[in-house]
């Protein structure tokens, strides 16, 4: 009888051992799916984690035109969607243009946004010199 609680209690210390350590692995894994995916960055403060995006967004490395198109334009600016110029099509683009007052004032008109095109289109994090790259990809301009 003796050798038997002597058995019992070492696989209940087993158990408890294993349910610790079980307990310690869940909590690690919902601390993990827990950490933030990321960080708000302010324009012109300093920002620790800044990723591509955040980082072109707050001064970085900015992304080409073409990298901003395929991204964000290509949904309306490829197919012609609620009468979106189309990408390549100079006759539209210059139209546009014309009225606007040139490659600066299509940049307006994109900041700001016009007709069924949002502010900045759907690129929130854009900057200026990335939506103007982008336009000249599509224009020629």
């Amino acid at each position: 009888m003796n050798l038997i609680k002597k058995i019992l209690v070492a696989q209940t210390a087993v158990l408890a051992l294993w349910a610790m350590s079980a307990q310690a692995a869940t909590d690690e894994a919902i601390a993990e799916r827990l950490k933030p995916v990321g960080e708000v960055c302010i324009q012109g403060e300093e920002c620790a984690a800044a990723g591509a995006g955040a980082a072109a967004a707050a001064g970085g490395a900015a992304r080409s035109g073409s990298d901003v198109y395929g991204k964000f334009c290509t949904a309306c600016h490829g197919s012609g969607l609620l009468n979106a110029p189309k990408t390549g099509d100079s006759a539209a683009w210059s139209a546009r243009a014309d009225a606007a007052g040139g490659l600066d004032g299509l940049l307006k008109h994109a900041i700001s946004g016009i007709n069924a095109m949002p502010p900045k289109g759907t690129c929130g994090d854009c900057s200026d010199d990335e939506l103007k790259a982008a336009i000249q990809h599509m224009s020629g301009l």
